[in-house]
């Protein structure tokens, strides 16, 4: 009996510990959002801290951890270049952190503020890393050596993701616009209701100045996706869908950054011990018999 009782006990432990991921870091996540400080952006900056809690709690649903940090850009003198507001901190921390940013700004250079976060968040080794831009302006190049190619290049040394909340239109064809997004395959639709649905193909339109060129090409570029938010300023049920669209194709991406190892499955695992052990009792019974 005692023997018997070690054995059930040995698999008990061995299905438990299976039910960890194979790397506690591949299944860490490293968020990065980078944000222009510019007039016109208040009602993003009121957005942020609800999304990012939306997002978080599925993140945490799937058994992730996640990192997150905050950057503005754009400030005028507080920072054109960029200026972080928060390195490596909690959804919670995050959210806190948006009470800092400004509207003081003029000159929003989108690449400038994403090559300094890159330079100067906290990244945690081997995590997924993601970068969400937020602004309604075209690029205002105020640094030649960052070109779109030296941008993509920053994302593929990283295996980054970029998203871009920005001014440009996205359909479904024949129309090019009053989409939700695009992720270079479908696009987002708000059905009325606060949820949405999708079309493929789906289609880009055009926005603003140099916007598709600089920043919606790179984004869906990095395998992110690109989002219109001129449908989140509409607010109501078309933001409700807008915010809804957003995090659930954010998850999806991460999802499928991490290796399959890195997803936890506890509860396939404890059925996997548990089966393992119901089968170890009925060969006894059988032998008993």
């Amino acid at each position: 009996m005692r023997l018997l009782t070690r054995f059930f006990t040995t698999l008990a432990v061995l299905a438990l510990a299976i039910s960890v991921p194979a790397s506690a870091e591949a299944a860490h996540i490293d968020i990065v959002v980078v944000v222009d400080e510019s007039g016109s952006m208040s009602g993003e900056h009121a957005w942020l801290g609800g999304m990012v809690s939306a997002l978080d709690a599925q993140l945490v649903a799937l058994g992730y951890t996640t990192d997150y940090g905050l950057y503005g850009f754009g400030g005028g003198a507080i920072g054109n270049a960029g200026r972080e507001l928060l390195d490596s901190g909690t959804a919670a921390q995050f959210a806190a952190a948006t009470g800092g940013l400004v509207i003081t700004g003029a000159t929003e250079d989108g690449y400038a503020g994403l090559n300094f976060a890159r330079n100067n968040y906290s990244f945690t080794s081997g995590a997924a890393v993601n970068y969400i831009l937020v602004t309604d302006e075209d690029r205002d190049n105020t640094n030649s050596s960052l070109t779109a190619a030296s941008m993509a290049a920053m994302f593929a040394g990283q295996s980054a993701l970029l998203n871009a909340v920005v001014n440009s239109n996205f359909g479904c064809p024949p129309s090019t616009t009053n989409a939700l997004g695009n992720d270079g395959t479908s696009s987002y639709i708000a059905n009325g209701s606060g949820g949405y649905t999708s079309c493929t193909p789906g289609a880009i339109g055009t926005g603003t100045g140099t916007t598709v060129v600089d920043y919606v090409t790179l984004a869906i570029g990095t395998g992110g996706a690109a989002w219109n938010l001129n449908q989140l300023r509409l607010g109501g049920n078309t933001a409700a869908s807008f915010t809804d669209a957003f995090v659930d194709i954010k998850v999806q991406e991460i999802q499928q950054q991490l290796p399959p190892s890195a997803v936890p499955e506890p509860a396939s695992m404890l059925l996997l011990g548990s089966g393992l052990i119901g089968a170890a009792f009925r060969r006894r019974r059988a032998a008993r018999a």
